[in-house]
């Protein structure tokens, strides 16, 4: 069922779909992670509903550009919808296609990639084949995304992203073999005494070696 929901923050909406993706918690908290450089130019990789990149717009100042990435045509189109219904078109840019695939126009274009990709290796657990691809890696491997984030990025640009606390050593290995070094990490977990669920974590595109490690975060609200 589709429905418009506030985004409590700067009188922005979003349109969400449950048949298709409801964004949750964690792509609050990636688009909290780091704040906006003046001159921004953002993409949201995977954007879904489009709400990272929403969101970490209403969140700073002196962000120049957005553009949403989502290979689904129904996710791209309804972001669209969202975009027009705050018009935001001025900023903000929807282009439906595969992160793989981007244009070459935005080749070493942006100066900061978010993304919370499929997080899940193979099966099909939904019916929905929609919700499957945003969460399963059937259409995205992770090093495929990396690819992705290190060709599009300007030299010293910044990729930040949501994953599996599990897969933490394969996210740092894989950032690293695509000159994405790592420089933030905090690790995110749900009720008291539960292990770490989720990790953020934020590179940098021929960045130099050393790693800030952030206080662990609570987020009550969920875990995968």
């Amino acid at each position: 069922m589709e429905r418009t929901e506030s985004l409590l923050i700067g009188g922005y909406k979003i349109i969400q779909d449950d048949a298709l993706y409801r964004f949750t918690s964690d792509a609050v908290l990636l688009a909290r992670f780091l704040k906006a450089k003046r001159g921004e130019r953002v993409a949201d990789f995977c954007a879904g509903s489009g709400v990272v990149g929403l969101h970490f717009y209403a969140e700073n100042k002196g962000v120049e550009e957005v553009v949403l990435v989502e290979a689904q045509s129904e996710l791209a189109e309804m972001s669209a919808r969202t975009v027009a219904l705050n018009r935001l078109e001025g900023v903000f840019e929807v282009v439906n296609s595969p992160v793989q695939a981007l244009p070459a126009r935005f080749v070493e274009h942006f100066s900061l990639i978010l993304c919370n990709p499929p997080y899940e290796k193979d099966g099909f657990e939904s019916p929905q084949r929609s919700r499957a691809e945003g969460r399963k890696e059937l259409l995205l491997r992770f090093g495929e995304l990396c690819a992705a984030a290190a060709r599009a990025l300007k030299f010293g640009g910044r990729f930040a992203l949501v994953h599996r606390a599990d897969r933490v050593a394969e996210v740092l290995s894989v950032l690293r073999e695509h000159r994405l070094e790592p420089k933030k990490l905090q690790f995110v977990a749900g009720r008291a005494g539960k292990k770490p669920y989720a990790v953020l974590v934020a590179a940098v595109k021929g960045g130099k070696e050393g790693v800030e490690v952030l206080p662990e975060r609570r987020n009550e609200e969920e875990e995968r």
